[in-house]
């Protein structure tokens, strides 16, 4: 089951169209990674998905109904500009933001005092957010995206301005969330974040969708039947469809080489070749990283 579908969107800004007939499923209860480079598009998705603007044409469906206002309250969204209210007290904020998602004050209460031990900032309560660090202020964001529990959660570069331990607590609780049924659409350019958590993906290029589907299904599109073998000995007489690519010596001595064999081989041919030839050491298939994927689609390296 789909909890979001977008049909043939499209939407123009003066003379640019920064979305031009995109079409998505999300699947429910799964980490989907919407990708793109800076000004592909993306932004201009999730503000029609949050009803922030809307689109000159196509529709969106949230859980098979149309985008509506009653679905602002099931839907979190983490901005990539923080929206928090500098001036105001954390405890006082969290409040106010949770009642705005349809939490009553004692709902808010209890929540928030769960999320305040689980993040360890039980003290911030009657801090103002200006006083914060950076990596403070996200943690409260988070918790405001979060906290009355919306069934699709939009999370635009949820780990800018984090460390490594609360990047890493960010990551547990997204995942905690998907265990428990939600959905997360992730956008983010940090793509060994797309290897750790995403279950499915989109590309967005220059108002266009290029590809999509399970993460998994993708690295297969782009394998490139090439497999890697580390070894001592000499790889000699190779049968004429299998191509030595480069090969380069490892800091212990041994050799490593990569080979590129058919698509209508298999990876025993080449082991069945290599064994009765070399002493291997180790030997595997080169899948192609989403960091990969990603410059071969778009032809440019991800920003960070």
């Amino acid at each position: 089951m789909n909890i979001l579908e977008t049909h043939h969107i499209v939407k123009q800004y003066a003379e640019h169209r920064a979305l031009d007939d995109v079409s998505l499923s999300v699947p429910q209860g799964c980490i989907f990674g919407l990708l793109g480079p800076n000004g592909a598009g993306k932004t201009s998705l999730i503000r029609i998905i949050n009803q922030i603007t809307a689109p000159d044409s196509g529709q969106v469906l949230l859980g098979g109904e149309h985008l509506n206002p009653s679905h602002i309250k099931r839907i979190g969204y983490l901005p990539e500009e923080r929206g928090l209210y500098k001036k105001m007290k954390v405890g006082e904020q969290l409040l106010y933001l949770a009642q705005l998602k349809g939490l009553t004050e004692k709902q808010a209460m209890e929540k928030l005092k769960t999320w305040f031990i689980k993040f360890d900032i039980k003290t911030w309560w009657n801090k103002q957010v200006e006083d914060l660090s950076k990596g403070m202020q996200q943690k409260v964001q988070f918790v405001a995206t979060v906290m009355h529990e919306p069934d699709l959660i939009i999370l635009d570069e949820p780990f800018s301005g984090f460390d490594p331990i609360n990047a890493n607590l960010i990551k547990d609780e997204i995942l905690e969330l998907r265990d428990k049924g939600k959905t997360i659409i992730f956008s983010t350019h940090r793509m060994e974040s797309v290897e750790e958590l995403c279950d499915y993906i989109a590309l967005i290029n220059r108002s266009h969708k290029v590809l999509d589907g399970s993460k998994r299904a993708i690295k297969e599109q782009f394998k490139t039947h090439t497999y890697h073998v580390e070894y001592k000995g000499e790889i000699i007489d190779l049968p004429p469809a299998f191509d030595v690519l480069n090969t380069l010596t490892t800091d212990d001595g041994f050799l490593r080489t990569n080979i590129k064999i058919p698509p209508d081989a298999a990876a025993n041919d080449l082991i069945r070749y290599l064994l009765d030839r070399v002493a291997v050491r180790s030997f595997g298939e080169n899948i192609p990283s989403m960091n990969e994927i990603f410059i071969q689609t778009v032809g440019e390296v991800p920003t960070t």
